[in-house]
């Protein structure tokens, strides 16, 4: 399991991902603000605890973590409405615990590979010479 896993995963329960490796690598920074409710800072809670039971599953050799829902996340539409090949329910992969079912944020695309994209940056600016004509 990894940082990555857990950021995305809280995703699907609506929270924005924390923030990563800083300050120290390998961690996530939670920092609730003073003007957040204390019923969403129990719905994050449940939203860790659930989490935790799903690292749990993992390390106690009942699911793999390739196909853990935790691997799989963030859940999208498209996962939720088409064919469904995972060991784990619909339920538990679109709708964890602290999750809203009514408007639900949904992201608009799955897991993307983040070192990838970090190491190898791709511009889809117009060229600088176009600046010059302009």
């Amino acid at each position: 399991m990894t940082v990555d896993d857990i950021a995305k995963r809280l995703i699907d329960n609506g929270f924005h991902a924390p923030t990563m490796s800083w300050p120290v690598a390998g961690t996530l920074m939670v920092e609730p603000t003073e003007s957040e409710t204390k019923a969403e800072i129990d719905r994050f809670v449940t939203a860790m605890l659930a989490i935790r039971d799903e690292i749990t599953e993992v390390a106690d050799g009942r699911i793999a973590v390739e196909s853990s829902p935790l691997r799989h996340a963030p859940h999208t539409v498209e996962d939720l409405v088409a064919e469904w090949d995972r060991p784990y329910s619909r339920e538990q992969g679109c709708f964890p615990p602290g999750a809203f079912r009514v408007d639900k944020y949904w992201p608009p695309v799955g897991r993307v590979d983040n070192v990838f994209g970090d190491r190898n940056l791709v511009c889809t600016c117009p060229p600088l010479e176009s600046y010059a004509a302009e």
